[in-house]
């Protein structure tokens, strides 16, 4: 990272950040480009590592991807806040971000039930109980990370 004295290394802080976040970028890996898409997410820590749920439908561009190559790059970002200048070049911008890598797993049976109770909890803060019809009607990955990093640029 160029700016280290922007870069967050402390677990807690690290997961404060992603849980301040609703939304996750998901880069994944497609023949002539990337493809990037925005998600709703879920965050929990297995093991002492952390893990990331998403849902998608059960067919579509995103799916036929990641079965093809479930590496993965993902980014997510919060508290932003323009800091204005009188002068154009003086101008800056706080936020704070975490982006990784990691690949993709998809799950079956009570792993989808927790994934979809995961996404909920970090969406919502509350907790949520799924039967399986509920879980029939969707893909959940899990994003397993390999690497991490977070910044923040604060005042």
């Amino acid at each position: 990272m160029r700016r280290a004295d922007r870069e967050i290394t402390n677990f807690p802080d690290i997961l404060s950040i992603i849980n301040e976040c609703k939304v996750f970028r998901l880069a994944i890996n497609a023949p002539e480009v990337p493809y990037i898409v925005p998600m709703n997410f879920g965050c929990a820590v297995e093991n002492g590592e952390i893990v990331l749920y998403f849902h998608c439908a059960k067919e579509g561009r995103k799916l036929d991807l990641l079965r093809a190559d479930a590496r993965v790059g993902f980014e997510m970002d919060t508290e932003h806040a323009l800091v204005e200048a009188e002068k154009a070049c003086k101008y800056t911008y706080h936020y704070a971000s975490v982006i990784g890598t990691g690949v993709v797993e998809f799950l079956e049976g009570k792993e989808k039930l927790l994934a979809l109770s995961c996404i909920m909890r970090h969406q919502t803060g509350r907790e949520f109980s799924f039967d399986a019809q509920a879980a029939e009607n969707v893909v959940l990955g899990r994003v397993k990370v390999l690497s991490l990093s977070a910044k923040a640029s604060r005042g």
